[in-house]
């Protein structure tokens, strides 16, 4: 399989940085020095609600680089990772899967015991949708909830490992300029939700919000009112609306209460929580290492709130590829040069490790703070 060319998404939708996008690089062919083995992770305890967003730092990684990501990873003890999948990369012609990239995502899941959280694109930010071509332009009514159905249907069929699901990212930038929607939403949601329980009663299903814009722009009402579902997913940024990371770690983390009283009496996950090295916007790797702190403290006083916590993300990658990968339409915040310069700056500068594979003083936190943690 190694010396294969694969066509495999392992990029992330990074909902964090408000617009979802999709990065879906070709596995090239090569090797990996020194791989770590799977005798080396074998005995490590899995916590299967910490979990760490898996991706190498090249753009086009070789498959024994993504494995070896994957086994690093789950030598920090997490036990679940998000996989995050585009419905037109999954379906381009209706009811003819692609399972190639997702197989082996999923397999890599499998191999090193972590259980997957699923991201779907039914909603991402700005956007409803990505939806494939065969479906024309989707509405949020009976039809589109029928198809929805049936494709997460037939994705959670086929991985038992997913065991949560999350329909809509960074709603409330969705919502923000669409309002009178939200009922509309609603009717949607319940619908998928109650038909997909039916065949799947252990799966769990919720909505993601951005719990930075959320409190930015002053919305908590509207996570209570897209609450539904088993629990309210959230982001976070320790950012301000210009992605300049402004406040110490302490208050930042402060912050992270919030989380629980917008969802008003629902469990809480962290899908993506991470803080940026980049001097630009005013990281440090000491300011990151205290994060990683703040946030698994806050965790541990609270841990009967949360469903999941999930780390982002393994490595930096090279500026580029996040401002390459934003999006830079007319009507998008990114139309916004300071704004896209930043989060770009944010996006590749939240690893644990740097573009050269070199450790920042919060892995090895990272790998204390879950190693702390008894499996729930």
């Amino acid at each position: 399989m190694n010396k294969k060319i694969i066509g495999v998404g392992i990029g992330a939708a990074v909902a964090i940085a408000v617009a979802v996008f999709i990065l879906i690089p070709q596995l090239q062919t090569g090797t990996q020095t020194e791989p770590i083995s799977q005798t080396q992770t074998a005995n490590i305890p899995h916590n299967i609600k910490l979990g760490l967003v898996i991706m190498p730092p090249t753009q086009k990684p070789t498959l024994d680089e993504v494995k070896n990501a994957y086994a690093l990873a789950a030598s920090t003890g997490i036990g679940r990772s998000n996989v995050y999948l585009s419905w037109p990369v999954m379906e381009p012609t209706q009811g003819q899967y692609n399972w190639g990239y997702s197989d082996i995502l999923m397999g890599l899941n499998r191999e090193q015991h972590l259980n997957v959280t699923l991201y779907f694109s039914v909603m991402n930010n700005e956007i409803l949708g990505p939806f494939p071509q065969w479906m024309g332009n989707p509405q949020l009514d009976q039809k589109l909830q029928d198809q929805t159905v049936t494709t997460l249907d037939a994705i959670l069929s086929r991985y038992y490992i997913v065991d949560y699901v999350i329909i809509g990212g960074n709603i409330d930038s969705y919502f923000r300029t669409h309002p009178s929607a939200i009922p509309q939403y609603v009717d949607f949601f319940n619908g998928v939700y109650g038909k997909l329980k039916v065949k799947h009663p252990d799966v769990k299903f919720g909505n993601w919000f951005s719990l930075n814009d959320v409190s930015n722009n002053f919305e908590g009402d509207m996570v209570g009112k897209l609450n539904q579902g088993d629990f309210v997913a959230y982001s976070y940024a320790p950012v301000d609306k210009l992605y300049y990371q402004i406040n110490d770690t302490d208050q930042e983390g402060a912050n992270l209460q919030k989380m629980i009283d917008y969802a008003k009496g629902k469990k809480i996950a962290l899908m993506e929580v991470g803080w940026s090295t980049s001097r630009s916007i005013n990281g440090t790797t000491q300011d990151q290492q205290k994060f990683v702190k703040v946030v698994y403290d806050f965790y541990k006083k609270n841990s009967s709130d949360f469903e999941f916590l999930t780390w982002y993300r393994q490595y930096d990658r090279p500026v580029d590829t996040c401002y390459n990968s934003l999006n830079k339409a007319t009507n998008s915040m990114f139309n916004n040069d300071e704004v896209l310069n930043n989060t770009a700056a944010y996006l590749c500068g939240t690893g644990l490790f740097d573009v050269d594979k070199n450790p920042k003083p919060a892995w090895d936190e990272l790998k204390n703070q879950i190693q702390s943690i008894p499996n729930s």
